[in-house]
């Protein structure tokens, strides 16, 4: 992200097994991270990769097995009360009282963290959650979309610098995530650093500065959405010819193309996330016209970071 560079979270090493009948399984494996302040941070990887397992560990829920934890200057082994007051959760889980009544929920989750009683600040977490007219309900009354938002208006009770969001839309429908990516947004616009976990990889792709990917415990890549999107993007064309070819012209040849076995599909893959290969499409039917070949039809795809993301597990898999 541009113009940030100040770092408020660092893991260095950290390692987490849990022992089990079978043995040791490690769901961290020596992690080394840096979270800057003011980003937009997304985790990305499979069921079973380490993601609920970090949060934990920075959290305070997980006792790392080795490494450090260092957040806002504090070595969370050392003084970790002073590090934690200043981080935020929101579980995946719906860990709450269900009988209490939104507004005392949120108001207790702000006096956990030392923090005085404020009910204007309250009211104003829950107005711009869309709470506000449900305070006094039992969250239990609530649907799953504002049980959701209950457990962001809890985390921000006591005004985190640092915002963790386990799986945030989870469960929740198409149009109540789109609300919650514009409050996620809000978020950020006030300077809280998020770190965001998501099965839905187009909330990575809309809304993170950057993006790590993580498998195994191990930490595969970290870099900035664009660039990333930039250097493993493509663009893919398949061009549907009007009459089979038996052989590419010359000029057709210098393109990255290849020709279907049957001679009437033409494939184009090249470019990268930056809309070259769009233009290098645009190209190559120029010369196609100029060589005289007839098509009817182009079918275009630009690679998705979900693409990126199902492209490098498949080649970890493979190696």
């Amino acid at each position: 992200m541009a113009g940030v560079s100040e770092t408020i979270l660092k893991l260095e090493g950290l390692t987490k097994v849990y022992s089990g009948p079978s043995g040791g399984v490690k769901a961290l494996d020596g992690v080394d991270l840096e979270i800057r302040k003011g980003e937009i941070f997304a985790l990305l990887g499979p069921n079973g990769a380490g993601k609920t397992t970090l949060i934990g560990a920075v959290c305070g829920l997980v006792r790392p097995s080795a490494g450090t934890i260092t957040a806002f200057g504090h070595d969370l082994s050392r003084n970790w009360r002073a590090a934690r007051a200043r981080i935020g959760l929101v579980p995946q889980e719906l860990s709450t009282d269900m009988f209490e009544t939104v507004e005392r929920a949120v108001a207790y989750s702000r006096g956990l963290f030392g923090h005085p009683p404020d009910k204007a600040r309250i009211a104003e977490i829950l107005q711009s959650l869309s709470l506000y007219e449900k305070r006094s309900s039992q969250i239990r009354e609530l649907s799953g979309g504002m049980k959701r938002r209950v457990l962001i208006a809890k985390a921000l009770a006591h005004e985190p610098e640092l915002l963790f969001l386990d799986e945030p839309t989870a469960g929740v429908d198409v149009e109540l995530r789109k609300g919650m990516w514009e409050q996620i947004a809000a978020l950020r616009e006030r300077g809280t650093t998020i770190i965001l976990t998501t099965h839905y990889i187009e909330e990575a792709e809309l809304m993170a500065d950057r993006v790590g990917i993580i498998r195994g415990g191990h930490i595969l890549m970290v870099d900035d959405k664009d660039a990333m999107m930039k250097r493993m993007g493509t663009t893919e064309a398949v061009i549907a010819l009007t009459k089979p070819l038996t052989q590419l012209p010359g000029e057709i040849a210098k393109f990255p193309v290849t020709l279907s076995e049957d001679g009437t599909e033409l494939c184009y893959r090249g470019g990268d996330g930056s809309g070259s290969g769009s233009e290098a499409v645009a190209d190559l039917t120029k010369a196609l016209i100029a060589a005289g070949v007839d098509y009817r039809g182009i079918d275009v795809h630009e690679s998705s970071l979900e693409d990126i993301f199902v492209d490098l597990l498949s080649q970890e898999e493979g190696a």
